[in-house]
């Protein structure tokens, strides 16, 4: 027959190895809570800025823009007073490729690609032609004949 003592520590090993599980639970859960709350502030401080910059009057001219663009950003359309430094790096790494006195006679989304130092796949060269089309939609480069791009040599429009 096990001892009452020995019965009683036995119990209390299991019981202090289950408050240690519980306490390690409670410090995850309550670093949980601290990061989503700061998250929180975080959102509810951008809300308040947004609102104070929306409610601001607007200053700027049309036509005018204020500063670069960033990757991934839209591709304005070209007009007077806009000039490449407001499109995104990798369309202005394109229109620089175009720019080179080799590319006079046009060139092909897979040789843009391969001067870009992208490599020759199909998704790659797809990924070109498809911001070459969008420059030439905006007026940045002109499709001399299907699939051959150049940089557009007619001055720029004026801001409609």
């Amino acid at each position: 027959m096990p001892s009452v003592i020995g019965l009683l520590e036995a119990r209390e090993k299991k019981v202090r190895e289950e408050v240690a599980r519980l306490r390690e639970e409670a410090e995850r859960i309550s670093a949980a809570l601290s990061a989503a709350e700061a998250q929180l502030d975080r959102l509810g401080q951008a809300r308040e800025t947004v609102t104070e910059v929306l409610a601001e009057p607007a200053t700027e001219q049309a036509g005018q823009v204020r500063v670069a663009a960033v990757t991934g950003s839209t591709v304005p359309h070209r007009v007077e007073g806009v000039d490449a430094a407001v499109l995104a790096p990798e369309y202005r790494r394109i229109l620089s490729v175009l720019a080179v006195p080799e590319a006079g006679g046009g060139m092909r989304a897979k040789q843009i690609a391969v001067a870009l130092g992208e490599p020759a796949v199909p998704a790659r060269v797809e990924g070109v032609r498809s911001r070459l089309k969008r420059l030439t939609a905006r007026g940045w480069a002109t499709e001399t004949e299907p699939g051959l791009f150049t940089l557009v040599k007619e001055p720029v429009p004026a801001a409609a």
